[in-house]
C-alpha cells in the first residue's frame, strides 16, 4: 500500500494519538446541530495552538450528520511546490496519528481525466494545509474516503468546473482549507478580516491571496453556492493574537458552514 505519511505531526499538531485525541475532544466540546444538510466548510490550517479552536467551531457540526457523509473533497493552496492547475497524489491513503484515511480512487480517477489536474506526490509530501484537517474529520466522521486536491496556478472558474463534476451528491462534503490575512498588526488584521468575511457572506467571489491564502478555492465555492442556492454561516473569526501569538504580526482565521437552504 502506498501511504502518504504525516508531515507535520509533532509540529502543527500533537504526534501522540492520546494527546491529539484529548485536544480535539476538548475543542470540539458539545456537538452542534444543523437541520439542513451541511455541504461544505471553510476552515483554517495553521498549527493547532493557533487555529485549532477556530476550526473546531465548524467541524463540531459534522457529528450529527456523520451517518450521511461518506466522502470528503479536501482542497487547499499548494504552499511548498509550484502546481500548474491542481494536484492529486498517487497514494492509496493518507495517515495521521489517528489512523489511515483511504483515497476515493474512483473520484480521483475521474478528476485525473481533466486537463488541469496532475498527479504529484511531491506537491503533497510536505504540505500541511490538507493534513491538519484530517484529525478533525477522523474524530467527527470516523469513516470516510478522501479526495485531496491541492490548488496551484489556476483560476476559480476552472476550479468551479472541476468541483461541479464531483461535488454533487448529499454524501459528499467539500472542505476548503484557508487562513485569512497574514502578518498585519492585530487591529489592522481585525479590520481586514472583517471586510473579507463580509465579502464571503455576501457570496462575492473576488477574494485575493492577500485576503485569504486559499482565495481561489473560496471564490470557487462562492460561485457554486450562488448556482445552487446554498446558505453560508460564519461560526468563528479570530487571529493568532487571540490564541497563542503576539499582537504585533498576526494571521487571521475564520470558520464557515455551507448548508442547503
Amino acid at each position: 500500500m502506498n501511504i502518504r505519511y504525516p508531515a507535520v505531526a509533532g509540529t502543527f499538531y500533537a504526534k501522540s494519538p492520546g494527546i491529539l485525541l484529548a485536544e480535539l475532544e476538548q475543542w470540539l466540546g458539545e456537538h452542534e446541530k444543523l437541520q439542513e444538510p451541511i455541504r461544505a466548510l471553510i476552515v483554517p490550517h495553521a498549527g493547532y495552538r493557533y487555529s485549532g479552536e477556530i476550526a473546531a467551531e465548524a467541524f463540531r457540526y459534522l457529528f450529527s450528520q456523520a451517518d450521511r457523509i461518506q466522502r470528503v473533497i479536501l482542497i487547499g493552496p499548494a504552499h511548498r511546490v509550484y502546481v500548474n492547475g491542481c494536484a492529486l497524489p498517487a497514494v492509496d491513503c493518507f495517515s495521521t496519528p489517528l489512523g489511515k484515511v483511504p483515497i476515493d480512487t474512483e473520484m480521483a480517477d475521474k478528476l485525473c481525466r481533466q486537463e488541469l489536474v496532475e498527479i504529484s506526490d511531491q506537491a503533497h509530501l510536505f504540505e500541511h494545509c490538507l493534513e491538519v484537517q484530517l484529525p478533525f474529520l477522523q474524530v467527527c466522521l470516523e469513516q470516510f474516503t478522501l479526495v485531496p486536491l491541492l490548488i496551484g496556478h489556476i483560476d476559480s472558474d476552472s476550479v468551479v468546473r472541476l468541483l461541479d463534476e464531483v461535488w454533487q451528491d448529499d454524501h459528499t462534503l467539500l472542505v476548503v482549507s484557508s487562513d485569512l490575512s497574514h502578518y498585519h498588526a492585530y487591529q489592522e488584521a481585525q479590520k481586514l478580516d472583517r471586510e473579507t468575511c463580509h465579502l464571503i457572506e455576501r457570496l462575492e467571489p473576488s477574494l485575493t491571496s492577500e485576503q485569504a491564502c486559499g482565495a481561489t478555492g473560496i471564490n470557487a465555492l462562492l460561485k457554486l453556492m450562488k448556482q445552487r442556492g446554498y446558505r453560508l454561516q460564519r461560526v468563528a473569526l479570530k487571529n493568532s493574537g487571540d490564541t497563542a501569538g503576539d499582537k504585533q504580526s498576526v494571521v487571521g482565521y475564520g470558520s464557515f458552514i455551507v448548508s442547503e437552504s
